[in-house]
């Protein structure tokens, strides 16, 4: 008997975009942000600059481990992760940091699967934070900044939203197994859209410049040309 029509497989895809409901998150965010008040001094300002709607690439700096849940305390809105592949070889954690909307990514190469997941949830309207610098600072200053993210924005003409963390490398540095008790403040910035006059590529540069400038300047620091 002959074989029938052989059917392309479904695509394999990072995170599912049905509506992922998590309403454990939702009533753990009140305490877990009254926690990070008392314990880190934690202050947002600058909340009202966080878009309703629409897709969002959210660009803070990183500091520490804890950046991704603090800098989302006050996004009401379901935020995907693009984060270091090397997480997701722990066991457990793997599965942990999946169900909070992570996906994997190389940090020190090209990864076009990421690119695509990334795509495909702007594509869709969703929020994705990426961290430009790659990784988290060894120094407290702002490194510099990657493209990836700002490629993104050029390409889909999607605002990014830059994020200045501070004092958080003074709490919980590099080498640190537990944080200690300090102040950190979090300021959620304007949107910045690309230039539409500029072809991606020049659009993506001036860009992350404009991002890196708003988020070392909060910093009292200099900028630094982006890295490709």
């Amino acid at each position: 008997m002959p074989a029938g029509p052989e059917r392309n497989p479904a695509p394999l895809f990072l995170c599912s975009l049905r509506a992922v409901r998590t309403p454990l998150l939702d009533l753990a965010r009140p305490g877990f942000s009254r926690l990070c008040r008392a314990y880190f001094g934690l202050e947002l300002s600058g909340v009202a600059n966080i878009p309703r709607s629409g897709p969002l690439i959210i660009t803070p700096n990183h500091q520490t481990f804890a950046d991704p849940a603090l800098v989302t305390i006050p996004v009401k809105r379901r935020v995907y992760y693009m984060a270091w592949n090397r997480l997701f070889e722990i066991p457990v954690f793997n599965w942990m940091i999946r169900r909070l909307r992570a996906f994997p990514a190389r940090i020190d190469s090209a990864d076009p699967s990421s690119v695509r997941e990334a795509v495909r949830l702007l594509t869709a309207g969703h929020v994705v934070m990426i961290f430009p610098e790659g990784e988290r600072t060894l120094t407290g200053r702002v490194e510099r900044f990657k493209l990836g993210a700002f490629r993104l924005a050029a390409t889909l003409r999607v605002p990014v939203l830059p994020v200045t963390i501070a004092g958080g490398h003074e709490s919980w540095p590099p080498g640190r197994v537990f944080p200690r008790p300090g102040r950190i403040s979090i300021t959620y910035h304007p949107p910045l859209e690309p230039d539409p006059a500029l072809e991606p590529r020049q659009a993506a540069s001036a860009l992350a410049q404009r991002a890196r400038s708003v988020i070392a300047g909060t910093l009292g620091e200099t900028s630094a040309a982006p890295r490709a």
